[in-house]
């Protein structure tokens, strides 16, 4: 097996230093495009960097796109995304463990939407009931591939992603103080 390093980077719509979006894994890094021979072919590889879990992966060119890789999504999927949060949660009527694998394939499909929805669905606001540690485990691998994304996307920290997030989810109904002082200033009225 042996391996060259490219030079030149561009392939499939992908190019070196590009941050992309890999589905079961969220944002990482494209630090090299090497050729690499496996059973006497030559393949081309992607190699992405996932820096806050110290992992690398190599990804054939081939199939980096039918594997459903892809860039960042742009400004306006975002807002989007952001605008799900602040929706009123679904909660099915299904047994846990078949809405948990619901959860688990959207989060892994990279679809900024999906994963969006899953934070608005398992969301808990403070004056809400706790949530069990299986949600709760769900709701943060949503939420952080979510940050992530839009960490990337508007060149911001982690850190406040996960604020502008949370306060999108803030601003749905009947979630959080805002909208407790809207409705008894209704009332007042």
């Amino acid at each position: 097996m042996t391996t060259q390093q490219k030079k030149s980077s561009t392939r499939q719509g992908f190019k070196t230093g590009e941050s992309i979006v890999y589905p079961a894994h969220g944002v990482g890094q494209i630090v090299a495009i090497e050729e690499q021979e496996v059973a006497g072919m030559k393949l081309e590889l992607f190699v992405i960097d996932f820096e806050k879990d110290k992992m690398r992966l190599k990804v054939p060119v081939a199939k980096a796109v039918s594997i459903g890789m892809r860039k960042l999504s742009e400004t306006d999927f975002v807002e989007r995304a952001l605008k799900v949060v602040q929706g009123k949660a679904r909660v099915k009527r299904t047994m846990w463990s078949r809405r948990a694998q619901e959860y688990d394939a959207k989060i892994n499909s990279g679809d900024l939407i999906s994963i969006a929805e899953v934070v608005r669905d398992l969301y808990r606001a403070e004056n809400q009931p706790e949530q069990s540690y299986s949600e709760r485990q769900l709701y943060e691998a949503a939420l952080d591939r979510m940050a992530r994304e839009i960490a990337a996307v508007n060149k911001m920290s982690e850190t406040e992603a996960v604020r502008l997030v949370e306060t999108n989810l803030a601003k749905g109904p009947k979630r959080g103080k805002a909208i407790d002082e809207d409705e008894s200033q209704d009332e007042a009225a």
